[in-house]
């Protein structure tokens, strides 16, 4: 009986879907334009809860928004922590090529990081012409084990509710914080069309509530009952009638009743409405005869996008109140898919937002080689990715393996990949367990999903309009670091055209010496440089005559941050549950192991001291000659003297320096600063803290400028001179470059280290690897060694394919003695 009625439908639709189908190719050709290039950003996470002392681990993945593929665009991303208080306490500088990045953050009390709701946002710089539509932002938790320090509680809030339905803000006022807001399908409810109307219900936080309520006609006749059946959302079937107004009385948690005005009816217009047969979607155009009588025979076009990107469009004569046809879902990526409705002005009259599921065949597993180990034991954890064909498939992934701490949840609902790029970085605002509708153990989850695009989906979309590139902003694209700014005139604001600008930056004994000159507003800039950690970066200009002359206006190199429009929230019942057990169970593991929480083995952060006697090692690479006043040595009367007395073959008088073996005078730097005969002559040599002399081939990182050798005088102040002779057409200051990323640290069982040996490995993200990628046959082996707690491990893998599919995969298993 079911067949019979699909193949029935599928004959009474099959001439509209014919005739609008005949259309679309050409209609793609016509659209056809170069969309601005926009990006996304995503970031997969070690864990979604932290303690205070742990490390949060991301591997950031940049796409084309279009198509979901990695997109080799920006090279700077912006990384930010967020506390609830609304403050960034931490950035992070991530080096994005081809559009893969990662990093981390100590979350440290020296960032004041305490119990609460964090959220983790990242941006490029070219984002910013698009508004805040493409910034990442997901939430974590940061807790701490120590009993004493409970996790937030609900405030007590005696705000008022705020109720409204679409079209009329109708606002009723109630002492409980919730908002209920109705969204007719389509957009608009018309007289005698038949329409479903969704719902929404949410505290002041946005966390979902469940309601229920009847509708009410202008008479006070009840029409329909309602009841929210996921996370606060429901719909239901209205038929306006003439002169008729409809209002709601909802009861809220608390058991109150509120009163809210369904939105105005309108006396003509067009409704869309998709609904699902025999797993296709038939759309339908509705209307009244008053519309019909005004518009006989008129033109309506449909146009189907995705991201943005039209897949389908045609244009029909409206002849009935009703029209349908079969969306050809083959024609559509894997996505949210946009049908709008315009008239023959090309106005918009109704859109539907409408899921579109794909079968990618293509298959990504993940295996251990065991499903129980020992403490400690050694985990080899296997890769496969391959298409249909068992091709093997070209794609790049990041793995977590972490303690569940006692959640032992099949499947998180928190965000990924998937529901990120498929589905929460279209819809504007909070996605409340995103990752539901995309598990598929949940029967209901694409009923539910369409649930949420008719109602958050319908109130915020990102691809409404095709994205503007704002052009009174005009963000840059950043392709590297840039340090740019003006020369000027010395006590004046006249530019400096035409002066020699050069740029030093020493970084982990590696140097790079850059030139450029100022235009005709004086302007100099240095573009694309790549460097990690910090730099002393070394800035002097020149003037024709190869003079030092003119002062420096630097620009900031790195970008303001964005508005913070984060507030930390208290979470939901549940989720208070889950914070309090993994607390209990953090805890309980420091009990069992009858230890300190400070002397847990946990991320190790490897640094060097340098050696303080007999280095000749230098900022500038190796010195030839390093010369140290003695504390209760012979002082000198004059730097000149000392010069000579410290440095062996060199002659210094107060009117020349120079190194015996050469007939120039060396380049002369005090405290990074290039230094004349005069401000030489000013330095006390109580003031001195070492001096350096570089004679040989090392000179060659100043360029042209240590032809003749280098002179390097450190002072106690670091200032160059007690006095208050300043430099102006020098400049040396440290920089920060791209974060310098730490490696994951994993113990080696196999080979115990003292100071691992007498340790407690309860450590909660047991591996992290920001890159895998599958070899030539399509698989990878990675291994690493378990804590030592009786446990559930979860392996998550988040990932994506080069031609745009995310990738989710998960695998657990167990730790027992």
């Amino acid at each position: 009986m079911t067949k019979k009625l699909f193949y029935l439908l599928v004959f009474f639709f099959s001439i509209p879907t014919i005739n609008f189908a005949q259309q679309l190719n050409d209609s793609i050709q016509k659209t056809k334009t170069t969309p601005p290039e926009i990006e996304k950003v995503y970031l997969h996470t070690d864990n979604n809860y932290y303690t205070v002392g742990e490390s949060l681990w991301y591997k950031a993945y940049s796409v084309y928004a279009y198509t979901n593929q990695l997109f080799d665009h920006s090279k700077i991303l912006y990384v930010e922590l967020i506390s609830p208080e609304s403050k960034i306490i931490s950035r992070n500088i991530t080096n994005l090529e081809g559009g893969l990045g990662h990093g981390d953050f100590v979350l440290a009390d020296s960032l004041g990081v305490k119990p609460g709701t964090y959220q983790l946002r990242a941006y490029t710089n070219w984002m910013r012409n698009y508004g805040d539509d493409f910034v990442f932002k997901k939430e974590i938790q940061i807790i701490t084990p120590n009993k004493e320090n409970a996790i937030l509680s609900k405030e007590n809030n005696n705000t008022k509710t705020i109720s409204k339905s679409k079209k009329d803000n109708s606002k009723v006022e109630n002492t409980a914080a919730v908002l209920v807001v109705f969204f007719p399908e389509g957009g608009s409810l018309v007289e005698d069309v038949i329409s479903n109307v969704a719902f929404k219900a949410t505290d002041s936080y946005g966390n979902p509530i469940e309601i229920k309520g009847t509708i009410f006609d202008t008479n006070d006749k009840p029409i329909t009952l309602f009841k929210s059946i996921h996370d606060g959302m429901g719909k239901f079937i209205l038929q306006p009638e003439k002169n008729q107004k409809y209002y709601a009385k909802v009861t809220i948690p608390n058991n109150e009743e509120v009163k809210i005005n369904l939105p105005e009816i309108q006396k003509t217009g067009y409704t869309l409405s998709v609904n699902k047969v025999d797993e296709k979607k038939i759309v339908s155009i509705k209307t009244n005869a008053a519309t019909l009588n005004q518009n006989p025979d008129a033109d309506l076009t449909l146009i189907c996008t995705t991201r943005g990107i039209t897949y389908f469009e045609g244009t029909q004569p409206l002849k009935d109140t009703k029209l349908s046809f079969i969306l050809p879902e083959e024609n559509f990526p894997e996505g949210i898919a946009q049908i709008t409705l315009y008239d023959k002005l090309s106005r918009p009259q109704s859109e539907r937002l409408v899921y579109i599921e794909k079968n990618n065949d293509i298959t990504v597993s993940l295996s251990t080689d065991k499903k129980q180990y020992t403490p400690k034991e050694k985990v080899n954890l296997s890769v496969s990715a391959k298409d249909k064909q068992g091709n093997p498939l070209i794609a790049n992934f990041s793995i977590a393996a972490t303690d569940t701490n006692g959640i032992n949840e099949n499947f998180d609902n928190t965000l990924n990949i998937c529901s990120y790029f498929l589905m929460a970085s279209d819809i504007k605002g909070k996605v409340h367990n995103p990752n539901y509708y995309f598990n598929n153990s949940n029967p209901a989850r694409l009923n539910h999903l369409d649930l949420l695009l008719l109602t958050q989906g319908w109130r915020d979309f990102v691809w409404k309009k095709f994205p503007n590139l704002n052009n009174n902003q005009n963000f840059k694209v950043e392709k590297g670091i840039s340090i740019t700014g003006k020369v000027e005139n010395l006590f004046g604001t006249t530019a400096k055209e035409n002066n020699q600008v050069q740029m030093i930056l020493l970084n982990n004994k590696a140097t790079a010496m850059l030139n450029d000159t100022t235009d005709v507003n004086g302007k100099f800039e240095f573009n694309n440089i790549v460097f990690k950690g910090t730099a002393t970066m070394l800035l002097n200009t020149k003037n024709q005559k190869g003079k030092n002359s003119g002062e420096f206006v630097l620009d900031s190199i790195y970008n303001q941050p964005i508005a913070v429009d984060f507030k930390g929230y208290y979470p939901l019942n549940y989720e208070e549950n889950k914070i309090t057990q993994i607390k209990t169970n953090i805890r309980n593991k420091n009990i069992l192991f009858n230890i300190p929480e400070e002397n847990q083995l946990k991320d190790v952060i490897i640094t060097a001291k340098k050696k303080k006697d007999d280095t000749t090692e230098s900022r500038y690479g190796f010195a030839d000659f390093t010369y140290v006043p003695e504390e209760k040595g012979p002082r000198s009367s004059n730097i000149f003297i000392l010069l000579q007395i410290a440095i062996p073959n060199l002659t210094a008088t107060a009117n020349s320096v120079r190194f015996n073996r050469y007939n120039g005078p060396p380049i002369i730097l005090v405290d990074g600063i290039e230094t004349d005969m005069d401000l030489l002559s000013s330095i006390s040599t109580d003031d001195i803290a070492k001096i350096e002399a570089i004679k040989g081939p090392g000179a060659a990182v100043f360029g042209s400028q240590g032809a003749n050798g280098a002179l390097i005088i450190y002072t106690k102040l670091g200032k160059g001179s007690t006095t208050s002779k300043k430099v102006f057409h020098s400049i040396a200051m440290p920089i920060n470059g791209y974060q310098n990323t730490r490696f994951f640290y994993s113990p080696d069982y196999s080979q115990p280290k003292p100071l691992e040996k007498d340790k407690a490995d309860i450590r909660n993200t047991l591996y992290w690897n920001p890159y895998v990628q599958p070899d030539e046959k399509g698989s990878t082996t990675i291994s690493y060694y378990n804590n030592e707690v009786d446990t559930t491990v979860n392996i998550n893998l988040e990932g994506i394919t080069n031609n745009g599919i995310p990738i989710v995969v998960k695998s657990s298993y167990q730790i027992k003695k």
